[in-house]
């Protein structure tokens, strides 16, 4: 199989602008491509991974990557999948947090002679004299064309801002310095971004006469259609510190039974055989591929010490093993409203605290987990048929009660 059938075979290429020209460059190990990252966080998440993921799957294909940290359109923000406009940043917050992503990377990302290289577009954006910029690279784009991509439609709603409006053109120059100084040929990115990596491609041919490729990557979501790497504590970060291992681990653990060969397949390793064979499975099979994933991912992010951690840690608490040790509360159908049941109401009714005030309290001070996951939020809800499951909640270190809805 090659790496481009593979690609499609993992459903992850959403659009593409030649294929063919496409399929033959990376399946040679001829391309030089770029994907690009905006330092909004001093943390990757979980949002950023499959990107990663695919860029390491090409280069070890043959293919050389530029990681491109946006520490120059970070100044700006990009409007794509936004209602609202970002939060300006100063420039320390900027170059803080593309330190942190550089060191991310480095897990991921085989950098060195002849292999991947990080490039700043502060670099060559912050240079560049606004008049020869409008001259040189503003006369080649349409604003009726820019106004009806897709990037630009939610904005649109409420106000774009003419600062945003010139993500696209500055997100097309880099595709257009990074060809030229590196004779980079192609860009790769979220499926969000497609707007703006046609206006590279479209740069390029303009003032250069040469062609230059895009390629979508699907974007990370559930069954339901909604994005996943969101807790309702707030995303899930590839930082140790920010979401620990355990936690990243019982993230993936936790995935929807419709979704975890999905997330299998785009985000694994494993080889494509193994993973249809499991194609096939349900019920408590499913459970084991939860552990699969979950395993797999920790120890890409974190390292395999740290994933056999994560790994026991939650094999001695929710593991067959010891899973009958933690008592059980069975629940009436009394607790749920509108088939849903409350934090706060499951935590009194556990008796894990002895009144809703109690509660919330714990929620608010971080001492509370549903299923090994934080909970941050005291309007967390839970459906009647995930308590008919049971969920493992916790109070403190050492307090621990399952909660189970009798049917």
């Amino acid at each position: 199989m090659t790496i481009y059938d593979e690609l499609v075979a993992r459903g992850l290429i959403a659009q593409v602008t030649d294929e063919e020209k496409i399929k033959d460059l990376i399946n040679a190990g001829k391309a030089t491509f770029y994907i690009g990252f905006d330092p909004t966080a001093d943390s990757l998440h979980v949002g950023h991974f499959m990107a990663l993921c695919l860029m390491k799957r090409l280069q070890m294909a043959g293919n050389k990557p530029v990681v491109l940290i946006g520490g120059g359109t970070g100044y700006v923000g990009d409007p794509s999948g936004r209602t609202d406009m970002r939060s300006m940043m100063t420039p320390e917050i900027i170059q803080h947090n593309v330190d942190c992503f550089r060191k991310q990377m480095e897990r991921f990302i085989e950098f060195g002679e002849g292999k991947a290289i990080m490039v700043n577009n502060a670099d060559w954006l912050l240079k560049l004299n606004y008049i020869e910029l409008l001259r040189e690279v503003g006369a080649c784009f349409s604003v009726n064309n820019m106004l009806r991509a897709e990037c630009y439609k939610q904005r649109m709603e409420k106000g774009l801002s003419f600062l945003e409006f010139n993500y696209m053109i500055m997100q097309s120059y880099d595709f257009y310095h990074l060809y030229q100084t590196y004779g980079c040929n192609m860009q790769f990115g979220g499926d969000d971004q497609w707007s703006n990596m046609l206006g590279g491609t479209e740069l390029i041919r303009k003032k250069l006469g040469k062609d230059a490729y895009a390629m979508t990557i699907t974007l990370l979501l559930n069954s339901e259609g909604k994005k996943m790497g969101k807790t309702a504590s707030g995303a899930v970060w590839l930082d140790p510190n920010k979401t620990s291992p355990f936690d990243f681990y019982q993230y993936w653990r936790n995935v929807e039974d419709a979704d975890v060969l999905n997330c299998i397949r785009m985000l694994t390793f494993l080889p494509m055989d193994e993973i249809e064979s499991m194609s096939h499975w349900e019920g408590s099979q499913l459970n084991k591929a939860k552990e699969i994933l979950a395993f797999e991912l920790t120890k890409l992010v974190h390292g395999v010490e740290e994933a056999e951690k994560a790994q026991q840690s939650a094999q001695a608490l929710f593991g067959s093993g010891s899973e009958g040790d933690i008592p059980t509360t069975e629940l009436s159908s009394d607790v749920l409203r509108d088939g849903q049941a409350d934090i706060l109401t499951l935590l009194v009714s556990s008796g894990l605290v002895t009144t809703r005030s109690d509660a919330r309290r714990a929620v608010e001070q971080g001492g509370v987990s549903a299923d090994g996951e934080k909970v941050a939020d005291i309007r967390t809800t839970f459906s009647a048929e995930k308590l008919q499951e049971g969920v493992v909640l916790r109070r403190g270190k050492k307090n621990y009660m399952k909660v189970q809805l009798v049917k």
